[in-house]
């Protein structure tokens, strides 16, 4: 059985990766570096400075990046080429200065999800630092699920009261988005929607870290999730409930039947508690669903269809340039597989399949290839976070919003991670974590 050793080891890559988290979820996005404009938040240049540091790492042959076979450096290679092929294409034909900086500064969005994704799948030495990474992801996550609820009752918003110097707001917040007289929270994210998917996003991996927490943890971590889910429901957004029921359809039949049977009726409790406490609200989060297909919302996406051949006719086949379709000289669509479509064509749009493609096969692989049940539970959960986030991309505009595309990215790497720490290896091979220790004994 694959060993999680204790003490957990804290090693330079899941620090930086929680510092990446941190950042990334907690400062809230609309805030960015007044130079550097939308492409300069925190977390995004942070991504960018990961992103150089491992080109210059595996540059190097004295560093600890993996170097064996790795399925997601592939797929990520292939999403960099697609990108660059539609820049390319944006150059060929007349730009307004706006769109010219919109693709400037997809390509510097692009290099840090890219870096993200490289670093966690390439650099993470061993298994139990990826629970570690887990367990602090599932913390913040709890935090946000504090600040949504707060929000949701007292219509408070926490995120206007944070102040940093050195940045300024790029972006307009949606930080209350009523629906039925509810307050919508948004927490640190620019909507209410991307709240609810980065929520969602972050439940499985507090499924894990409840379902595996020590005895004396157990009460906090089941805590945090409880607190997420509420949070979630409480953005009063469809994408971010189907989401859930994406994550939880994926992770509930593996588990044994009594386990079941008490998911079921925590999960009944739940909807019982939020019928008491917030009358009203399974309510309308029911009519959302229920009325798919017959509501405004889905009539306006259904519209969309039709514009996006209009302008995917154009450039089928590498798009008019990824971040050149700009809103104000544009419309929104609320589906980022169609805006890719546009921006990318039909290498784009098969580029960004082939990162979810990639992530769900790597963590189902790895769940094969482990017979440790926490480590086939962390895989399970973490292909349960792939499934959510690939739908989420075809409900709203992810690319639009830097938390659902930063958490994404960091995601696939973990995939990427886990599958290369589990999948054996001939003896000629030498793992990253021996490589590290030879690094080290010849300094």
């Amino acid at each position: 059985m694959t060993e999680i050793h204790r003490p957990l080891a804290r090693t330079a890559p899941v620090t930086i990766l929680t510092a990446y988290v941190l950042i990334l979820l907690l400062i809230p996005s609309q805030y960015a570096i007044s130079s550097l404009g939308a492409a300069g938040t925190p977390a995004g240049v942070l991504a960018v400075l990961y992103f150089l540091w491992y080109c210059f790492a595996w540059l190097s042959p004295r560093s600890a990046v993996a170097r064996e076979r790795q399925p997601l450096r592939l797929a990520i290679a292939a999403f960099l080429i697609a990108v660059l092929l539609s820049y390319v294409m944006a150059m060929t034909r007349p730009l307004q200065v706006l769109e010219v900086n919109g693709a400037d500064r997809g390509l510097i969005i692009a290099a840090g999800w890219a870096g993200i994704a490289l670093l966690t799948a390439d650099c993470v030495e061993r298994v139990d630092n990826l629970e570690v990474l887990h367990r602090r992801m599932s913390t913040i996550g709890g935090l946000l699920g504090v600040v949504g609820v707060t929000q949701f009752f007292t219509g408070l918003d926490l995120a206007r009261y944070v102040h940093i110097p050195g940045l300024v707001q790029q972006v307009h917040i949606f930080s209350s988005v009523p629906r039925d007289e509810f307050n919508r929270p948004a927490g640190t994210a620019i909507h209410p929607i991307e709240f609810g998917v980065v929520l969602g996003l972050l439940l499985p991996l507090a499924i894990h870290g409840a379902r595996y927490a020590p005895e004396g943890r157990r009460g906090i971590r089941w805590t945090q999730v409880i607190v997420i889910a509420a949070a979630m429901m409480m953005t009063v957004s469809r994408s971010a409930v189907l989401g859930a029921f994406i994550a939880l359809v994926v992770i509930l039949p593996t588990w044994d039947a009594g386990s079941r049977r008490r998911a079921y009726a925590v999960i009944v409790c739940f909807g019982a508690a939020l019928y008491v406490l917030t009358p009203g609200l399974l309510g309308t989060v029911k009519s959302l669903i229920t009325h798919i297909g017959n509501d405004s919302s889905t009539n306006y996406r259904t519209h969309d269809y039709d514009a996006a051949a209009h302008y995917f006719a154009r450039s089928p086949w590498f798009g008019r340039g990824f971040g050149t379709f700009l809103p104000q000289f544009y419309r929104i669509f609320d589906n980022q597989y169609l805006v890719t479509l546009v921006e990318m064509g039909a290498t784009g749009l098969l580029a960004l399949l082939g990162l979810f493609g990639t992530g769900w096969w790597l963590a189902r692989r790895a769940r094969a290839m482990s017979d440790d049940p926490r480590v086939r539970h962390l895989a399970q959960c973490l292909a349960a976070c792939v499934a959510v986030a690939a739908f989420s991309f075809g409900v709203f505009d992810a690319a639009s919003f830097p938390m659902t595309c930063g958490l994404t990215f960091l995601i696939l790497g973990c995939c990427g991670a886990l599958w290369r720490l589990l999948r054996p290896r001939s003896a000629a091979e030498p793992s990253a974590a021996s490589r590290s220790e030879l690094t080290r004994s010849t300094q």
